[in-house]
């Protein structure tokens, strides 16, 4: 039964990764980190790279079943809830700022430990949040496509560094992995790539290896940093990934912009409060299921 339990609970925490994922502004990172698995799930990610074999198998069996949910999820956004984020935008991302607002009095509470008394550390929240300002400002300029026709070593250099800094900001709450390829011009490139490539061209083949090198060194790269981060300057991390969320609702505001065809920010007008209050709804039960699930017989 136990095991049972564990499956469930993986297969979720991955679906809503992928669901969160699927939200311009929004990034599975906040979602792992609001559900309480996120230290779990970048500590197997260095140790898929870096343990020993014994911490290499069981990173593997966890990142599978993460990645089951994760995969599952990512499908019924692609082939289903793709057209609803663009039909209803806005309600989906006031539903994604109850997320955050509903869940950070959750996030304070078992972080209570390394919050209380360390206020000194705010400057680190002041610091990921104008992080995710920033981000999102440049974001604007997401109308530049960057050209990946030519393959050279400009080319070959570019996108494997936004490959690198997507795939970091992707695992990181509050920015947006598909911000980081829309700044750099290379979001609308990758994924024709990738649509050539199930439509078996593989012309485009030599590109998306390239960007699939940045993205495996900069987990490879990144994750050891942040565990290093969580573990040694936990308080200091935790204030700035709070930061970070927070920001992050101004990156889910601006949202709307960067579809593909863009709309306005999100506005009073615009903002739905039903799906806001649906969105903190989901988040206790969520929460409470994940009590449910974890708690020992």
């Amino acid at each position: 039964m136990k095991k049972v339990k564990d499956y469930i609970i993986n297969f979720i925490n991955g679906f809503c990764m992928a669901l969160a994922d699927s939200v311009p502004g929004v990034s599975g990172g906040t979602v792992a980190f609001i559900l309480g698995f996120y230290d779990k799930f970048i500590k197997s990610l260095d140790d898929l790279f870096r343990g020993d074999r014994k911490k290499k198998k069981e990173a593997l069996v966890y990142l599978i079943k993460i990645g089951i949910g994760w995969i599952v999820g990512l499908l019924l956004a692609v082939s289903f809830l793709s057209s609803l984020f663009n039909k209803y935008i806005y309600e989906m991302s006031s539903l994604f700022i109850g997320f955050i607002i509903f869940a950070l009095p959750i996030v304070i509470k078992d972080e209570s430990k390394e919050i209380k008394g360390k206020y000194k550390n705010l400057i680190f929240a002041i610091f990921g949040a104008l992080i995710v300002f920033l981000i999102t400002y440049l974001n604007r300029n997401n109308g530049n496509l960057f050209n990946i026709d030519s393959f050279n070593i400009g080319t070959i250099l570019y996108v494997f560094l936004a490959a690198m800094l997507a795939i970091s900001a992707m695992i990181l709450p509050g920015i947006s992995g598909s911000t980081i390829l829309l700044i750099f011009g290379l979001y609308i490139p990758i994924v024709t790539r990738v649509k050539q490539f199930l439509s078996m061209d593989f012309s485009v083949l030599p590109i998306l290896i390239v960007f699939g090198l940045g993205v495996i060194f900069g987990i490879v790269f990144f994750t050891k940093i942040l565990r290093i981060c969580l573990e040694k300057k936990r308080s200091a991390t935790i204030y700035t990934i709070i930061g970070m969320m927070l920001a992050s609702i101004y990156a889910i505001v601006m949202g709307p912009t960067t579809l593909d065809i863009p709309k306005d920010y999100m506005n009073f007008e615009t903002f739905n409060f039903i799906y806001f209050i649906l969105g903190g709804v989901i988040i206790f039960s969520l929460e409470g299921l994940k009590k449910f699930l974890t708690k020992e017989k």
